[in-house]
């Protein structure tokens, strides 16, 4: 059966997307830990990002970076925050977050709550700042 993520790229269920090429897309988390919380992801259904062939994981690891890039540009952070979890979606995935201190990044803490209109506003903005 496919991921949610699958059914993202296929355009079974919308999403907030901020760049996509041929082989990976990203898009906000609907669930975000900070304003511009992303998700990054090859288009090709891997459960296990250690399960990536080695040209999809490096092109994973520059395409996030890219996205990043234009995230950092977007939202005022000290830093970005690269996590690989995985477990909670059978699909590997990369979470960048933007972060100003360790407790931003920590996955217990509530969820916030976005209008649609501010996640629209928050994916423009930071795709108008990705470098192709």
């Amino acid at each position: 059966m496919p991921s949610v993520f699958s059914k993202i790229v296929a355009g079974e269920i919308p999403c907030y997307k901020i760049a996509e090429d041929a082989h990976y897309l990203a898009f906000l988390d609907v669930f975000p830990l900070r304003k511009g919380h992303s998700l990054v992801i090859p288009k090709k259904e891997v459960d296990y990002i250690f399960d990536l062939d080695r040209e999809t994981y490096l092109g994973l690891m520059d395409f996030s970076r890219r996205v990043g890039d234009a995230i950092q540009k977007a939202v005022p952070c000290k830093r970005l925050s690269m996590q690989v979890i995985g477990l909670e979606v059978p699909h590997a995935h990369v979470h960048l977050i933007p972060i100003n201190t360790m407790n931003d990044c920590d996955f217990k803490q509530q969820k916030l709550k976005f209008s649609k209109e501010e996640f629209e506003e928050t994916a423009r903005l930071i795709a108008s700042k990705f470098v192709k």
